[in-house]
């Protein structure tokens, strides 16, 4: 059965591309129109049916479901994600980094890896959209949405170390397909976790193809292209592809090697970025807080009121950091160590650094200018081009910034694009054992041809459904598993504080 799947994917994701051409009016009327409108009901009634159902609370139930998740870690393990988090810097550090250790990355390759995945056109692209839909006030519950959700990333990092799968090559397959296939066993749901490990295999796969691939080509080429207009999206398609497709058949070494080089100089050049806006506009920052903090809770205009403030909030969230989702257990796995709840503590510190800060900064520069609620911008906000969006608040403040603006939104792009080609791998992997990877790959990269040339609402909606359809087979393992987890913590933290755990000096092997 499994070898058969990927042929399911196949026509899935033409149909999907087919689907998202045709909205962009440029295909022929008839079947194409047909498939198109078949698509779109599919993704309003059913994919969104069921992540966004409220019951008429206006609550979405998958925003329940990852943020209720998130909570219950954070008390299970005791605020781990504030009790480590000296100790994830120095490990990041290499503080505890033992060359001997079977992996194939070291912690901060591992970190970077899934970072590159996670810092990307979220936090440019999806923190407009929040901000614009649900008002200033959705920045706070972003930031506690985060916050909460460095748990959540602890737990799923550490199950995804914990039961990862060696190869007889020494490479590593690791993530929720595997703890939830291993982990369940050893409970005694070995058939029940063989399923979620499955069905969240699917949703990866489609999760890769679209909000990782499709999205970040697709929006990165809307920020690149204000720039240099007289590039053709079919053309960038390419080039993106191209690129991509160097570094994601040397497999998960190359691409931390890439991530560990490319992550620090985006985030850099993008934080850089808005700094100097905010600098420049110093004497404003304070207003702009106060207005994010009294709209939170006190929303004026926005759909829904306080509940459409937090739900929209969460949900930007949740798509911006990944926490719950799973996908970062797969690059973590990876890493060196023989000590699963270590790489676990490493991780807890990307919602920190993706949500916490970056997507704060964002969202100050575009409050600041105004650019949420300017009606100059108005057709950007409808058409959900958030990278252009933000593009446009940093260029109402410095005119040339844009172009800064274009080269950090493509690093953002390609980095979290070579990530998520490694994630559905090892999913495809586990579907398919090891088979027709290369039909993968090639599908991969054609997505990202396609997603710089498809029209974004499909693209954008597809892309949000699969990845938070992720989180339920991921977390319905991981509150199975949280005690096993808990038991590994506890032990880990009592030989920390005991002096018990060697030391290296960082930098040296």
């Amino acid at each position: 059965m499994r070898r058969k799947l990927w042929i399911y994917f196949v026509l899935v994701l033409v149909g999907t591309q087919v689907s998202a051409l045709a909205q962009d009016g440029t295909a022929t009327p008839g079947l194409l129109d047909s498939l198109s409108e078949g698509f779109t009901w599919l993704v309003n009634n059913v994919v969104f049916g069921v992540l966004l159902f409220d019951a008429g609370t206006g609550f979405p139930f998958i925003v329940l479901w990852l943020i209720t998740g998130a909570v219950f870690f954070t008390i299970r393990m005791k605020f781990i994600n504030i009790r480590a988090f000296k100790h994830a810097v120095d490990v990041v550090r290499g503080k505890y980094d033992d060359p001997e250790d079977e992996g194939e990355v070291s912690h901060f390759q591992a970190l970077a890896t899934a970072l590159s995945a996670t810092v990307g056109l979220g936090n440019i692209a999806g923190v407009a959209i929040a901000v614009s839909v649900g008002g200033p006030g959705a920045v706070v519950w972003m930031t506690v949405g985060g916050l909460f959700g460095m748990t959540s990333k602890f737990v799923e990092c550490t199950l995804g170390q914990k039961y990862r799968v060696v190869n007889p090559d020494g490479t590593i397959s690791g993530g929720p397909m595997r703890y939830l296939s291993r982990g369940l066993a050893e409970m005694g749901q070995g058939t029940l976790g063989r399923v979620l490990a499955i069905v969240f295999s699917v949703f990866c796969i489609f999760g890769a193809f679209g909000g990782a691939n499709m999205f970040q080509a697709n929006q990165s080429y809307g920020a690149v292209s204000r720039i240099l207009p007289f590039l053709p999206p079919w053309l960038y398609g390419l080039i993106l592809a191209g690129l991509v497709g160097l570094v994601i058949i040397g497999g998960v070494e190359r691409i931390g090697q890439v991530a560990g080089a490319v992550v620090p100089a985006m985030c850099g050049l993008y934080v850089v970025a808005a700094l100097f806006i905010l600098l420049v506009n110093i004497t404003a920052i304070p207003g702009a807080i106060a207005t994010i903090v009294t709209e939170a809770f006190n929303p004026q205009a926005v759909q829904g009121g306080i509940v459409g403030v937090i739900a929209q909030g969460l949900r930007r969230s949740a798509f911006s950091n990944e926490a719950g989702i799973g996908s970062a257990a797969i690059a973590h796995s990876a890493a060196k160590t023989e000590e699963p709840v270590r790489e676990g503590i490493v991780a807890l510190l990307e919602p920190f650094i993706d949500t916490v800060l970056v997507c704060n900064m964002t969202a100050l520069v575009i409050v600041i200018t105004g650019a949420y609620n300017d009606p100059a911008f108005e057709d950007l906000r409808q058409q959900g081009a958030g990278a252009e969006l933000t593009s446009a608040a940093f260029g109402s403040a410095i005119p040339w910034f844009p172009a800064i603006l274009a080269i950090a939104v493509f690093l953002f792009a390609f980095s979290t694009m070579i990530s998520w080609g490694y994630y559905g791998e090892r999913c495809w992997d586990y579907l398919t054992g090891g088979r027709v990877m290369i039909v993968y790959k090639v599908l991969f990269l054609f997505a990202t041809f396609l997603g710089s040339i498809a029209a974004p609402g499909p693209v954008i909606d597809f892309s949000d459904g699969m990845l938070l359809a992720m989180a339920f087979p991921n977390l319905i393992g991981a509150y199975f598993l949280s005690g096993k987890v808990w038991r590994d913590l506890k032990d880990y933290m009592n030989r920390l504080d005991s002096g018990e755990m060697r030391t290296y000096t960082p930098g040296q092997s």
